[in-house]
Order: C-alpha cells, then structure tokens, then sequence
C-alpha cells in the first residue's frame, strides 16, 4: 500500500470533517444531525486555522488521513477570511446551543495544559490527527506521525484526547500519559462521562 504524503486539497475538507465526526464519535454526545455538523465543522476549521503544519495521507490519489500540528514561531499554513468568520459564528450558536456544558471541558484541557507547562516548554502542539474509519489498523497514523517526527525532530509536543476517541494509539507510540482527568459533560439535560488526557513526547 503506497501512501503520498503532501498538503491536503481544499476539495478534501468536506471528508476531513466526516474523519473529524467519526474519529471523535460526535454521535455520541448529540443525535441532532445539525449540530453533530455544525461541531465536526467547527472542530476542523479551529485546529486548520491553527496549524503550522498539515500533512495529508492519500493512496491513489485519495486523501485516507490527515495530521496538523501548531508549532511555536511558525508561520500558519492556511489563511481563510470565510474560515474565521465561520467559526466565531458556530462558537456563539453553540454556545447558544449547548448552553455551556462544553466548557467543563475546555477549562479542563486548559488547567491540564498549565500544569504541563509549569514543568516543561512544549515546541508546540498536534492538535489533529484523524484517518479513514475504513483503514484503521493500516498503519497510516503512524505514518503521518512518523513525517511529523522528521519535520520537527527532537521538539517536544503535546496533544489533548479523550476517552471518547482512539487514545490507546498514543499509548502504544511512546507517548507519555502526562495527565487524565475524569469529568462529566451535561449536554441537552443528559450527563455524560468522559476521561480528557493530556499526552506528550520529544519526536
């Protein structure tokens, strides 16, 4: 199987998000198909705002994964007016939406974070990292790491998951398990558990 590595095409976003709703099992959390779209929307324009680097996996000419990482002192790798302006509107429909429950959350990731950087200076962050659901287990993740890890060798980085998704991949990398907390997120009147992780490692 011959994976390219390159830039991803503005024509593969759309299935970018759909890695982006599978990966993290947005289902889970909401069965409203406008606002499972809205989020996988949201959460991939957010971290392809801020990303310095975006490596795109694809086998015969189709995108099969996708890596983006915000390294410090880089310049962004995409620039889009459109972009920002939508994702400030689907930060206020959502907050509108889910009432606040998603903060728990990011006040979380945002503490775990602080406490990490009392005792290290990260290089940055891999902020996504999302495959075809149909090729797990194919090695493309690893592959897409594997070209970070040459592109920003010996810098240390850190990445946020949750129980939610795939974090047992991390394990089995050598990434360190710095930090997990166990939280509860109250989304239209309904409780649910969730484990955050903060991960790291010195590619």
């Amino acid at each position: 199987m011959d994976i390219e590595l390159r830039n991803i095409s503005k024509k593969d976003f759309k299935k970018a998000i759909e890695f982006c709703r599978i990966g993290m099992n947005v289902d889970y959390y909401t069965d409203k198909p406008f606002e499972i779209y809205l989020y996988s929307k949201y959460f991939w324009y957010m971290e392809l705002l801020r990303a310095t680097q975006i490596i795109g996996a694809y086998i015969n000419g189709e995108m099969v994964g996708v890596l983006l990482a915000d390294m410090n002192g880089k310049k962004k790798a995409y620039n889009s007016i459109s972009g920002k302006i939508f994702t400030k509107t689907a930060e206020l429909l959502m907050g509108m939406i889910f009432k606040g429950g998603a903060n728990v959350y990011s006040e979380t990731n945002d503490k775990m974070l602080a406490e990490f950087k009392g005792k290290n200076s990260p290089d940055g962050e891999m902020n996504f990292l999302a495959v075809d659901p149909k090729l797990n287990g194919k090695g493309i993740g690893t592959v897409l790491l594997n070209e970070l890890s040459k592109r920003e060798k010996g810098k240390l980085i850190y990445l946020f998951t949750d129980s939610g998704c795939t974090y047992q991949f991390y394990d089995k990398r050598n990434f360190d398990r710095n930090f997990e907390r166990d939280i509860v997120l109250n989304l239209h009147e309904k409780d649910i558990p969730l484990t955050c992780f903060l991960y790291s490692k010195v590619l």
